[in-house]
């Protein structure tokens, strides 16, 4: 396996470029100053709002009469009756908050020779280095999961004084001694109140003043932080001690029990590509960026493997089992108001930050969003769905906290119910990797039935005899109408024939496999083939909208009518009409100025390589590297957003290896000129795979089988075969 170090040459300016690290329930953003180190620190509970009465009265007879004025052909009518009627229909939400900031102050200025910071993605750890006064210093950073906490050790070849302290608006208190900080802060609302506290540990003098915790004469600090809420603990004071007790173990012992931990998760699965130089491997992240920059023809094959890997490392990092998921920003965001709340949207981002996971083989990341779907989503949705709605099962719409808010929010593009349902995919996916029936029956069951539960309920019989959803909206798109009006709402978009769609197929085929409700699953099947198909519109382009309306934003970020090909698997070369239909829309988006968004890009990323297009996979991928990625490898929408990353790791991971067709396909979007590498992908199916393309030719190949059995294999350049694998591992190239 590669050690892949995220390498950069000088601190951070802003908190965006700063180096994240996590465990899952906690991060700190490191910037790496020399005068004066500046941590922020995030806990994932630490959420302003709470609990809301989400029920709209009347929500189902205003819908109902949205959807006549639609069946009657009024459409723009229908969007501005729900604008001026439906305005008391859409909550808000509040944001997601930092922790607060340590700031370590060693006066001096900022001077320092040698200077590196670096991130260290297979052990989790980073490191700062640097020599002033003819001194070295050394820092060094880990979040630790097992122990949940977060840790920090400056030293030095000659003794050094500094002063550490606490900054936060909205503190109830503050204690400080010579060995300990404690802060009780509260959010913005001033309901939900914390708990910082930090263990300082020095061989040197300790003292209180007035700016905080002074250490003198020491050439060794260390610093334990654990952060505790109310949300997770009714006594946070006493989880922030029981959590610091472990601090005395030491440094060395917390450090081994977290590299052991973060590097089996980091370490299982890997890429690398041939053309990878070992100069510009050398060089910091910053100047290899510019370089692709200034140069067009440039090419670093080596930083599309530090891409992925990097994408692995913040998910583990920022979601683990027993913890939230990853939001908006994973686990790290500075402030009270982050982007967009840092809250979860779930008409694409939420679930974005999972698409590496499976194949990646870090499944067990996954199971924080299965968590929350499972806990939160669930019966929020329920609520919604019975008290607004009126009928059975459970919805969500496109943003939700951790407040179990599903209700829809914001405007008129909040209307889009189907955020939930596409979460459904997620837990039928983990299925489809593992084929654990324990894991269908006991985590995602419920969940997946619910959701088509509520679809069963509400699609409705149109004039032309299919089934239809709606209103609803193509997440987040405008279209004309015949009088070239722009209109936001619609019956049955794309998006959600292909949601709707796809999550009735599987669920019948859950209640086959399982057999709890086998009636219902027939049912669903029975209403599946009745719904409205897929339609190919005047340019040759999938149809975005049930008629063949002109976008009013054709580069728009969102491509939503794309799901069927991916994330989903609706559109394949099975289908080939829309197979090529769909490469029209994405080559018109492109042309109008598309994928100008981090996670647009990644998104596009995926879409190329579903295709077979190697040269427009590769192309893209480069494209978010140039145009929306920062010097610490954020994706910036802009501004940061970790969707981006995941996605496009996740598309690098599908240029190697696809299975979604049913095949164990290799390097379908990897161009013949680039060599590359994987060891331990999982594909759906339960195989583990390893593979090797040199020369535009694959030239190995193994697969191991959870249960033996036959795997049909799609190389380049050759006809399809099957060949029998092993739980050992089978090579067969």
């Amino acid at each position: 396996m590669n050690h892949h170090l995220l390498h950069l040459a000088n601190p951070a300016s802003e908190w965006e470029n700063a180096s994240p690290i996590g465990c899952g329930s906690a991060g700190c953003m490191i910037r790496g100053g020399v005068a004066e180190e500046r941590m922020t620190f995030n806990e994932e509970s630490i959420w302003d709002g709470g609990p809301m009465d989400m029920r709209i009265e009347g929500y189902a007879d205003k819908l109902r009469h949205v959807r006549e004025l639609f069946l009657a052909g009024r459409e723009y009518d229908a969007d501005q009756w729900a604008e001026k009627n439906m305005g008391d229909c859409f909550k808000r939400i509040k944001a997601y908050e930092y922790a607060g900031e340590l700031l370590v102050s060693f006066g001096g200025d900022d001077a320092a020779a040698n200077y590196r910071r670096d991130l260290d993605l297979t052990d989790g750890v980073c490191t700062v280095r640097y020599e002033k006064d003819g001194h070295a210093y050394c820092r060094e950073y880990f979040a630790s999961y097992p122990a949940r906490l977060i840790c920090c050790r400056f030293t030095c070849g000659a003794p050094m004084d500094l002063c550490i302290r606490y900054r936060r608006e909205n503190v109830v208190s503050l204690r400080l001694s010579p060995d300990s900080l404690t802060a009780v802060a509260a959010t913005a609302n001033g309901q939900h109140r914390f708990v910082f506290k930090t263990r300082i540990f020095s061989n040197g003098a300790a003292s209180v003043t007035e700016n905080g915790v002074a250490v003198r004469g020491a050439t060794e600090v260390t610093l334990y932080t654990a952060i505790a809420t109310a949300f997770e603990t009714a006594d946070p004071a006493a989880a922030a001690d029981a959590a610091l007790a472990r601090a005395g173990e030491g440094w060395e012992a917390l450090l081994r029990e977290h590299t052991a931990d973060f590097s089996a998760l980091a370490g299982r699965s890997d890429l690398s590509f041939g053309g990878a130089d070992p100069a510009l491997e050398a060089m910091s992240v910053t100047d290899r960026l510019a370089r692709l920059k200034a140069d067009p023809a440039a090419r670093d094959d080596g930083l599309l493997a530090l891409y992925w890997a990097f994408g692995k490392y913040m998910l583990i990092a920022s979601s683990r089992p027993g913890t939230l998921p990853a939001n908006l920003q994973g686990v790290w965001a500075d402030g009270l108001t982050p982007p967009w709340n840092s809250d979860y949207h779930t008409n694409i981002n939420l679930q974005m930050n999972y698409w590496q996971a499976e194949e990646a083989n870090i499944g067990e990341c996954t199971a924080a969003l299965f968590d929350y779907m499972n806990r939160i989503l669930l019966p929020g949705g329920e609520k919604v769905a019975s008290e607004s709605y009126g009928v059975r099962g459970t919805v969500v719409h496109h943003v939700a906290d951790i407040y179990d808010f599903a209700a829809p929010a914001d405007g008129l593009w909040g209307l889009w119910p189907l955020g939930g349902a596409w979460l459904a995919h997620h837990m039928w996916e983990h299925y489809l990797y593992t084929r654990d029936e324990d894991f269908l029956r006991n985590t995602a069951y419920r969940y997946i039935r619910e959701c088509a539960e509520f679809f069963m309920d509400t699609l409705f019989e149109g004039p032309d005899g299919y089934l239809h959803t709606g209103p609803s909206t193509s997440p987040e798109n405008r279209y004309f109408d015949d009088e070239h009006r722009s209109v936001y709402l619609a019956i049955s978009p794309t998006m959600d024939l292909e949601i709707i769609g796809s999550l009735l197929d599987f669920y019948a085929e859950t209640e086959k496999i399982l057999g709890i409700c086998p009636e219902e699953g027939e049912k669903a099947a029975a209403m599946r083939a009745r719904m409205v198909p897929l339609r190919i519109g005047k340019h040759g382009q999938l149809m975005e909208w049930l008629k063949d309306y002109d976008e009013c934003e054709p580069g728009h970020r969102h491509i939503s009518h794309a799901f069927g090909l991916y994330p989903g698997a609706l559109i394949t070369r099975k289908t080939p009409e829309l197979f090529s239909a769909i490469e029209v829309t994405l080559k018109r988006r492109l042309a109008s100025g598309g994928g100008h968004t981090g996670w647009s890009r990644g998104w596009l990323i995926n879409l190329f390589a579903r295709l077979g297009k190697a040269e427009e996979t590769y192309e893209n991928v480069r494209l978010l590297l140039t145009n929306s990625t920062l010097p610490n490898l954020f994706d910036t929408h802009p501004p940061f957003q970790i969707d981006g990353n995941f996605g496009g790791a996740a598309g690098i991971g599908e240029m190697l290896m696809q299975s979604h067709e049913g095949v164990l396909s290799l390097f379908p979007a990897a161009p013949a000129w680039l060599d590359a590498s994987f060891v331990n992908f999982r594909a759906r199916g339960g195989y583990t795979v390893s593979a090797e393309q040199k020369g535009g030719r694959v030239v190995s190949l193994t697969v191991a089988a959870d249960r033996p059995g036959t795997v049909r294999i799609r190389i380049p350049g050759r006809e399809e075969f099957d060949a029998a694998v092993t739980a050992e591992g089978t090579r067969i190239l």
